[in-house]
Parts: structure tokens; C-alpha cells; sequence
């Protein structure tokens, strides 16, 4: 349950973020240090999910299933970053990181309500 209601804060959290980052017309802005660090999450949270899962799946956890979908949507959204914080410094994009990260709402609470019902498909 632990893990649903913070998937769903996740969810109103990128929603908000979002929301603003949209309607003030500003983006991210480009720094090195945070594209190189979004980059490196990406193989990192995809590899602590899929043991997460392999782990969830022996020890039948519902709370470990909802904690590696917590690392994938950490990877999706690092996903996010890099592409938007790329896109803003090559092409001036400023608004790629809000839809983006708005695209991935869905995805959050999908995670958010499984998680809620212990269902794991």
C-alpha cells in the first residue's frame, strides 16, 4: 500500500511540476552534471528493477513488485530528463521536458492503482 500512495504522489508531483513548467514557459535548464547523472540512472534503475522483480517474484511481494515499479518509473523519468535537457540545449525546446514528463502520468498511476490492488500484471 506504501507503494501506491507514493506512486501516486509521484503522479501529482509530475503533474504539478509539469503543469507549471508549461504554463510559466520555462523548461530545464541544460546543466552537464545532470544530463551525465540522468544517463547514468537509466542503466542503474533498470538493472535494480529487474532484481527487484526477479526478487518480488520468489518471495511472492506485493511491496517489493510496487518498490521496482518506484525504479522504473525513476528510470522513465530520468528517460525524460536526458531527452528534454538535450532537446532544450540543441534546439531550444523548452517545453519537451513538461510533455514528456506529462506522457508519463499514465504509466504512474497504472503502477500506482496495480500496486494498490497487489495485482502485477
Amino acid at each position: 500500500m506504501a507503494g501506491a500512495v507514493l506512486l501516486g504522489a509521484l503522479a501529482l508531483y509530475v503533474v504539478a511540476s509539469a503543469g507549471w513548467s508549461l504554463w510559466v514557459g520555462t523548461g530545464q535548464e541544460f546543466s552537464l552534471p545532470g544530463l551525465v547523472l540522468a544517463a547514468l540512472a537509466i542503466p542503474i534503475m533498470a538493472g535494480l528493477a529487474a532484481r527487484k522483480r526477479r526478487l518480488a517474484d520468489a518471495l511472492d511481494s506485493g511491496a517489493l513488485r510496487a518498490d521496482a515499479a518506484e525504479s522504473i518509473a525513476c528510470l522513465y523519468l530520468s528517460a525524460v530528463v536526458l531527452v528534454g535537457l538535450v532537446a532544450q540545449w540543441a534546439f531550444g525546446a523548452w517545453w519537451i521536458d513538461g510533455a514528456s514528463a506529462l506522457a508519463l502520468t499514465p504509466f504512474l498511476l497504472k503502477e500506482a492503482r496495480e500496486a494498490w490492488q497487489g495485482d502485477d500484471d
